[in-house]
């Protein structure tokens, strides 16, 4: 099976399923596990460099925030055809997130032969992220493996839920944007429920879009959460300037109390792949002071003081 990812998440899932090795075209985002993509050839570039602009510059360039306007992603076609894929991963949810999947179609069309199979990933919810694993799984021929994946994802998002149970529940605003500021929907306000927060500014599923400083404010949340779309911690740090000088920052319970976190985004929050689960522990640490599944790394969760 000769499997070509155009979303990162996808390539995750691929990961988790043992199936790496099948693996002969990614995105140059995809970046997880490091060791093992670092040689797969990459189809896909991007418009600029998100590292030179600034995160105002960027949602300028992309229509206005983090899932909206044109694809920073331009895709290869000769690559892929040389590649002769017999499956092709790509999604359907974020026209920024990855390579369109309008994209993706007209690519496929100019193809040679019949053509890859192709999967659109959608998931909106931490369910339908586990059932991507098992909808890629049953595609690829390890519908079996699949299965047993994800009930060893429920049973350790079982296991969060429970070490949390009972507990204060912080009031927890996500960040997944900075300027302008863009709460953080789909998935995320599950995964904070999961660990014991009471997710503000978001529902679950929700596609999201930009909001003004006051109502930030206006919610007061106990816990503030910062975790940029596709910025690594680092990234996000450089730019913690933006949220200082909002006024009233200071008078933010969150601040006062010196609970804001920086967290990697893309690695556990930003991308439906079986890695959300890893993002509901640590917030159980960052929420809690609870220890579920390995400890958590300062690449995981730093405190931002």
């Amino acid at each position: 099976m000769r499997i070509v990812s155009l979303l990162p998440a996808a390539t995750d899932i691929v990961a988790e399923l043992g199936l790496i090795e099948d693996l002969v075209g990614r995105t140059h985002e995809c970046d997880w596990p490091p060791a093992r993509v670092s040689a797969v050839p990459v189809v896909t570039s991007a418009g600029f460099s998100s590292d030179a602009l600034g995160s105002r510059e960027i949602s300028a360039a992309v229509g206005g925030g983090p899932h909206h306007g044109s694809s920073l992603y331009t895709l290869d076609v000769e690559a892929l055809s040389r590649l002769a894929p017999d499956v092709v991963l790509t999604q359907d949810l974020c026209d920024v997130c990855a390579v369109s999947y309008a994209s993706v179609r007209d690519a496929v069309r100019v193809l040679e032969g019949d053509g890859p199979r192709v999967l659109s990933l959608e998931p909106k919810l931490l369910d339908d992220v586990l059932d991507c694993l098992v909808r890629v799984g049953d595609l690829l021929g390890v519908g079996a493996v699949a299965r047993e994946r994800r009930e060893e994802l429920l049973r350790r998002l079982a296991t969060v839920r429970e070490l949390t149970r009972g507990r204060p529940r912080p009031r927890t605003v996500a960040i997944e944007w900075l300027d302008p500021l863009w709460p953080a929907g789909h998935w995320v306000p599950e995964q904070i429920d999961c660990a014991g927060g009471e997710p503000l500014l978001a529902a679950p599923g929700e596609h999201t879009g930009p909001m003004d400083w006051a109502a930030v404010r206006a919610a007061r949340p106990e816990v503030l959460l910062v975790l940029p779309c596709g910025f690594s911690p680092d990234r996000t740090l450089r730019e913690r300037g933006l949220l200082e000088a909002l006024p009233g920052w200071a008078d933010l319970p969150a601040v006062r109390d010196g609970r804001v976190w920086v967290l990697d985004g893309p690695a556990y929050f930003n991308r439906p792949g079986p890695r959300v689960v890893r993002g509901a522990e640590v917030l159980a640490q960052v929420l809690h002071g609870v220890a579920a599944g390995e400890p958590v790394s300062e690449e995981e969760a730093r405190r931002l003081g």
